[in-house]
């Protein structure tokens, strides 16, 4: 919850440049809808992940939590706050190659 703004500002920012994907693990859909519009990140696509399957694929045991994907594939799971500059600068790298 407290990465959601952060995660907001950043997307806007990076536009265009870098996708984000919002998952949802171990919630319904409307609760991942009532997070979404509550945390006002409804400008990108968010996937419900009731039983946890994405999580696992990325090696996610807890929130916050961000899996970053460079153009050719690579993965780096990060499980930590990052704020709003830590965050710029994930999104700026990726958007860099």
């Amino acid at each position: 919850m407290s990465e959601a703004p952060a995660v907001a500002a950043v997307q806007q920012q990076f536009e265009g440049e870098v996708t984000f994907i919002g998952v949802a693990g171990r919630d319904d859909p409307d609760a991942m809808a009532g997070f979404v519009d509550t945390y006002g990140v409804s400008a990108f696509p968010h996937i419900s992940d009731e039983d946890t399957s994405i999580w696992a694929d990325f090696n996610v045991t807890s929130q916050p939590a961000f899996a970053f994907i460079d153009d050719d594939g690579s993965v780096e799971t990060v499980i930590t706050s990052f704020g709003e500059d830590g965050l710029s600068e994930k999104a700026a790298a990726l958007a860099a190659t």
